[in-house]
């Protein structure tokens, strides 16, 4: 077709939530920060998958309580279209 865009394929569904031991997440934690000191994008692997965030990429904190447990939540979002 003259003209047309090819278009990224959709990514599978996912909904994954990884436990790590403190140094792991710590690690984690501190390239993650290297990473947005310098504008650079982040890559990290999660059960087995890569999963690169742009440097363009939203940040929030959440905090749940409910019952007696509470959550906090370091959210991360962006568009998969570059």
């Amino acid at each position: 077709m003259r003209g047309s865009v090819a278009k990224k394929p959709k990514a599978k569904k996912r909904d994954i939530e990884k436990r790590y031991s403190t140094s792991q997440f710590v690690a984690k934690l501190r390239r993650f920060a290297d990473s947005l000191e310098t504008g650079e994008a982040f890559t990290i692997q999660i059960a087995g998958e890569r999963v690169r965030v742009p440097a363009r990429a939203i940040f929030n904190i959440e905090h749940e309580r409910s019952g007696d447990e509470e959550e906090i939540e370091f959210q991360i979002k962006w568009s998969a279209e570059e």
